[in-house]
């Protein structure tokens, strides 16, 4: 039986050609080459904590990532790629996956991608979709391997276009993810296209027209309407399906549709760490529910892909939002355990009796080294990769640069006229509110950096003059900078909230009056600048399993030691700056590692477990069984068990 979308494909030529353009619309903006941007601080510090846990390991010990698997080796590598460039130890690693397969492309007759020696499993797309990522930043990364790596990927568009037209290649998981392929292939239309313009862009039609239609999933109508896509790591991918669409169908509705997709998803199923649930499948908006670590990476990765053809600024708000939160709430503070699912209120991590996630197993939330399914283990790796790749851009005239996730960085780039340019960020953002920047440049420019959505008098002064209020313009901030050294500092404060602003196209000053967030049974969730705060429940662990070929590789179980069960005040609430360390400490994601917390006055409730593992929702109007306290909140992607949407009452 052929692929349910794959009649379309017949259809394809005729659906497209009326007022089919041939070029690509051209990106807001463009990214930089990998390496030119470093990350500093407690930031290159999370990434050697990353290498020297499970992601920088794996494959000396982990079957799943062997050459053999394709899909499994394939998106560890494209991973190690990323990571390699800001910790050396990788080079080996992803040498040891890319020549086997590179080597002898430039003589293999039939231009497949991957190892197809002594197996029965038919040839389809979506498993080398990861490996050509790879092999993209492998490139930037060494331009001495642009002809050897562009002459494979063009080789393989050639097999790839001929699969399509007579029907082949196109299973379950390359029909949702067909815009991976979509994107490699533009990236060679951009930059190498070795006249073969019109091949790339018929390929791209062939791909949307076989995959699954996007724009009806996303459709106001029908929201989240076709089964196979109501799965949430498909969700995550999808969501950058139609902004790739669009370059070749010159179509607004496209991104129309992909804006307005993108609310939906997170008005139905977000969450107050940034991300949606999904324990595998769309999951609503319960604090139990689960939310898949691949998930978060790959929305983390389609959310800076929007950014970058569509521009607006609540794309990258709410990428550093689940880059600062849900990212390593998931992760022990060492990284050598992950989970499968995290929950925004977690009062253990354990196998689950009763397991309250329908389509995943009871160890799903149990930190290890694969619980539940092994995708998570090779795939987490590429996203604080990702995230720093996408820290800076470039205008699409390449006159300026944009510093567009704020944290500690510094790059180094040429843009028009030959102007070199150095910019170097220092700050402990998101744990301070301040950011110190240095550009360097034979030339003056237009240097712009973003002003987040959650800002509220915001100030930046120039060179040592007279502090100035921030004025963005659709998220970022002009600086002018001269030739030779232009120093600015930022302060970016923002107040202690109860919902998470999400700025739609041109905030300047938000008003935080009207910030409101629904979540069930009249709980509320707190939020500080780029922070969603918990309380971190105090937990003891024990240890399920250990890997008999690495010993550091563990499965954890984390159970609570004192009570969770609380109602707060958030009139109380009040933000507790700790004096700043002249260096955070590492990993600065774990428990009672942040300098930063908000008190807030609260009083024990009767609050039921269901089961035995897990909280019941937030009671609705709860009444106090004991006296008030104050307790403490601190950064939700620090906390492994945690209270994070709480009930509320009124102490006076």
């Amino acid at each position: 039986m052929k692929p349910p979308f794959l009649f379309l494909a017949a259809l394809c030529p005729l659906l497209l050609r009326a007022g089919a353009q041939t070029a690509l619309a051209p990106l807001k903006y463009l990214t930089i080459p990998l390496g030119k941007i470093k990350p500093s601080g407690w930031l290159m510090d999370q990434l050697k904590v990353q290498t020297n846990g499970l992601a920088g390991h794996q494959h000396e010990f982990y079957a799943y990532v062997s050459q053999t698997d394709w899909m499994g080796g394939n998106s560890y590598y494209s991973n190690l790629e990323e990571a390699g460039s800001y910790c050396q130890p990788h080079s080996n690693q992803c040498k040891s996956f890319r020549f086997p397969v590179l080597r002898p492309l430039s003589s293999r007759f039939n231009g497949v991608l991957g190892p197809e020696v002594n197996t029965t499993k038919p040839r389809y797309l979506w498993g080398r979709y990861p490996f050509m990522f790879g092999a993209i930043q492998m490139l930037e990364y060494d331009p001495s391997l642009t002809d050897q790596v562009v002459t494979a990927l063009h080789k393989f568009v050639v097999v790839a276009n001929a699969m399509l037209h007579a029907g082949q290649g196109v299973d379950a998981w390359a029909q949702t993810r067909w815009e991976d392929f979509v994107m490699v292939l533009q990236w060679l239309y951009d930059y190498h296209p070795n006249g073969k313009e019109d091949l790339l862009i018929d390929t791209m039609k062939y791909l949307k027209w076989t995959g699954v239609p996007w724009e009806k999933v996303f459709s106001e109508q029908n929201p989240f309407g076709l089964p196979l896509t109501w799965h949430g790591v498909n969700m995550a991918e999808g969501l950058k399906a139609l902004p790739s669409t669009y370059r070749f169908t010159h179509n607004q509705t496209d991104l129309d549709v992909a804006s307005k997709g993108w609310d939906m998803l997170f008005e139905y199923h977000g969450r107050p760490s940034g991300i949606y649930s999904a324990d595998e499948y769309l999951a609503g908006l319960e604090a139990v529910r689960g939310t898949e670590l691949c998930l978060v990476v790959e929305t983390m990765f389609s959310g800076s892909y929007l950014y970058q053809v569509m521009g607006d600024p609540k794309f990258a708000d709410r990428v550093e939002k689940i880059t600062y939160n849900a990212l390593p709430a998931t992760l022990t503070g060492d990284m050598w355990s992950r989970q499968y699912l995290q929950q925004q209120n977690q009062i253990a991590a354990k196998n689950m009796n009763p397991n309250p996630f329908p389509n995943d197993g009871a160890y799903s939330n149990v930190f290890g080294l694969e619980p539940n399914y092994p995708c998570c283990t090779v795939n987490h790796p590429q996203g604080w990769p990702k995230f720093i790749t996408n820290a800076f851009l470039m205008t699409p005239d390449k006159k300026s640069l944009v510093h567009l996730y704020l944290g500690p960085f510094e790059t180094t780039v040429t843009l028009d006229s030959e102007n070199q340019v150095k910019a170097v960020v220092d700050t402990q953002y998101p744990f301070s509110d301040v950011l110190t920047t240095r550009i360097t440049a034979t030339k003056a420019f237009t240097y712009y950096v973003r002003i987040p959505s959650w800002v509220v008098g915001g100030t930046i002064a120039i060179d040592g003059r007279v502090v100035q209020p921030v004025a963005p313009v659709n998220g970022l901030q002009a600086v002018s900078v001269k030739a030779g050294t232009t120093l600015f500092v930022l302060n970016l404060p923002a107040p202690v909230t109860t919902g998470m602003f999400s700025s739609s196209s041109g905030h300047s000053v938000p008003d935080f009056t009207s910030i409101t967030e629904s979540r069930p049974h009249g709980s509320i969730a707190v939020h500080r600048g780029p922070l969603h705060y918990a309380f971190d429940i105090p937990r003891n662990q024990t240890v399920l399993a250990r890997n008999a070929q690495q010993p550091l590789a563990v499965d954890l179980q984390f159970d609570a030691t004192a009570p969770w069960q609380y109602a707060i005040d958030p009139a109380t609430l009040k933000f507790a700056p700790a004096a700043p360390p002249a260096t955070l400490p590492s990993p600065i994601f774990d428990s009672g590692k942040p300098p930063v917390s908000i008190t807030v006055s609260a009083c024990p409730i009767s609050w039921p477990i269901a089961g035995d593992t897990f909280a019941a929702p937030p009671p609705t109007n709860p009444t106090c069984t004991g006296s008030a306290r104050t307790i403490r909140l601190t950064p939700f992607g620090a906390t492994k068990l945690r209270i994070g949407e709480f009930p509320v009452v009124q102490l006076g």
